[in-house]
C-alpha cells in the first residue's frame, strides 16, 4: 500500500487531466513537462525538477507572444507606448490574476509543510507557475500551443487596456513635480522569508505623508506603495 501511495502523484495521466482542470486546454504529449511546471522548488529536494528553469523560459516566451499580439492590435502605436502595455501585461500581479482565473494554485505540487505555511497563496509563487506552464506548453506544442493559452486567458486584460498604462511610481513623481514638491523617497523597511518565498516591505515618503506595501519583490512593493501614496495625496482637499 505504501508503494502505491508514493507512486500515485507521479502518474502522468493525473497531471494530463489537471491540464484541463486548470484551464490550460492542451493535451500534453509529454505530461512530465506539466508536472515540472507545477512543481514548486520546495518539493524538488534540490534535484533540479522544480519549475524554476521553465519559469525562466516562460518569461521570454510570454514576452514574445504578448509583443507580437500588441503589434497586431496597435499597428500605429509608438514603441514607448507598446512597451508600457507589455510591461503591465507580463508583470507579476497580472500573472497572479491569470493564475486565480484558472485555479492554478490548487494544482501546485508543494510539500505539506509549505502548504500549511501558505506558499500556495503567495502571489509570486502562482505568477511564476503561470510562466512555467507557458514554457511547458511551448516545449510540448511549440508557439501555437503557448499562443493559444496566452490569447485565451490574457484577452480580457488586453481588451480592457484602452490606453497605455503608466506605472504608479511614474505617476506619483509626475504628480509631485507638477506641484513643485520634492521627489518621493523609497526605503526598504523589512526583508523576510526564505529564498524561495521572500517578502519585502517598502515605505515611500513624500509631501509630508507616507505609505507602505509588502510584496514578493522590492520593485513590486515600491510600485504598490507608490499607488497607495498617490491615492492618499489625491484624496486630500
Amino acid at each position: 500500500m505504501a508503494k502505491r501511495r508514493a507512486q500515485r502523484p507521479a502518474q502522468p495521466a493525473d497531471h494530463e487531466a489537471e491540464a484541463w482542470d486548470c484551464g490550460i486546454g492542451h493535451r500534453f504529449a509529454n505530461p512530465a513537462l506539466l508536472r515540472q511546471a507545477l512543481t514548486h522548488r520546495s518539493a524538488s529536494r534540490g534535484s533540479g525538477g522544480s519549475n524554476e528553469r521553465l519559469e525562466f523560459l516562460g518569461d521570454r516566451v510570454l514576452g514574445l507572444l504578448v509583443a507580437e499580439w500588441l503589434i497586431e492590435r496597435h499597428a500605429d502605436e509608438p514603441e514607448g507606448d507598446l512597451g508600457k502595455r507589455l510591461a503591465a501585461l507580463v508583470a507579476r500581479p497580472t500573472l497572479a490574476t491569470i493564475a486565480d482565473r484558472i485555479g492554478l494554485a490548487r494544482h501546485l505540487i508543494v510539500p505539506e509543510s509549505e502548504t500549511r505555511a501558505g506558499v500556495r497563496a503567495l502571489r509570486t509563487v502562482v505568477a511564476d507557475a503561470v510562466e512555467a506552464v507557458i514554457a511547458a506548453l511551448y516545449l510540448d506544442g511549440g508557439l501555437p500551443a503557448a499562443r493559444q493559452f496566452v490569447r485565451t486567458h490574457f484577452a480580457p486584460l488586453v481588451e480592457a487596456m484602452e490606453t497605455p498604462p503608466m506605472p504608479a511610481k511614474t505617476r506619483l513623481q509626475e504628480w509631485l513635480a507638477a506641484r513643485g514638491v520634492s521627489p518621493p523617497r523609497y526605503r526598504l523597511a523589512q526583508a523576510t522569508g526564505p529564498a524561495h518565498a521572500p517578502s519585502f516591505t517598502v515605505v515611500v515618503e513624500a509631501n509630508g505623508t507616507d505609505a507602505q506595501a509588502e510584496a514578493g519583490t522590492k520593485r513590486a512593493a515600491e510600485e504598490q506603495a507608490a499607488a497607495k501614496l498617490l491615492a492618499q495625496l489625491e484624496a486630500r482637499p
